[in-house]
């Protein structure tokens, strides 16, 4: 079978962090308009390559103060390293709609190679609009990805102690990925 070619819909596809603060809640952020795209041979998902960007300067976690300290050489130095990427290349199915993706993340400058597991949501046709046109019906398909990584091994080292040797940000960071992909028009490669 050919393979098949799947874009991000930016508009629709974003991404989510979360990591402890003051030990004693969560502080959650979010990425919108992530661009990327899927490559696979339906028969083989094994095979198959995911690529993926993050604008890092477009942090979002509601309070504008915290968002240019993320933006800071403290954590995401966007003025240094603007995008991170992410770019799948081992797939394991686990089950009909589970699968693990194992990859290469680059953040600062630093890459590591992180798991995600990745739920696969389905497909359907729907429209698809230009301006005042419709173009469709164009097929998407719905994918969850999660994931945590250590902050640490990008870098992305500051902190603080509180009392009784708390710390301002835990290490762990869990993530959360939720992609709208759709099918390219033109197609795959064979």
């Amino acid at each position: 079978m050919a393979i098949t070619r799947w874009f991000f819909e930016p508009g629709h596809t974003g991404a989510e962090f979360r990591a402890r603060h003051m030990m004693v809640t969560y502080v959650r952020g979010q990425f919108k308009n992530i661009q990327g795209s899927i490559e696979v041979d339906p028969e083989k998902p094994e095979d198959a390559r995911i690529e993926a960007t993050i604008d890092a300067t477009q942090v979002n976690t509601g309070q504008p103060q915290r968002d240019a300290h993320l933006r800071s050489a403290d954590f995401f130095d966007v003025e240094n390293h603007p995008t991170w990427t992410f770019t799948g290349t081992a797939v394991t199915q686990l089950s009909e709609t589970e699968f693990e993706v194992a990859g290469d993340l680059t953040v600062r400058g630093v890459t590591r190679r992180v798991p995600l597991h990745v739920t696969y949501l389905g497909q359907w046709g729907t429209p698809w609009w230009e301006g005042d046109r419709d173009l469709g019906p164009r097929r998407r398909a719905g994918f969850l990805a999660t994931g945590r990584v250590n902050r640490q091994d990008f870098g992305v080292s500051w902190n603080d102690t509180v009392d009784r040797g708390g710390v301002v940000v835990s290490d762990m960071v869990d993530i959360t990925i939720d992609v709208e992909a759709v099918l390219d028009p033109a197609g795959g490669r064979d």
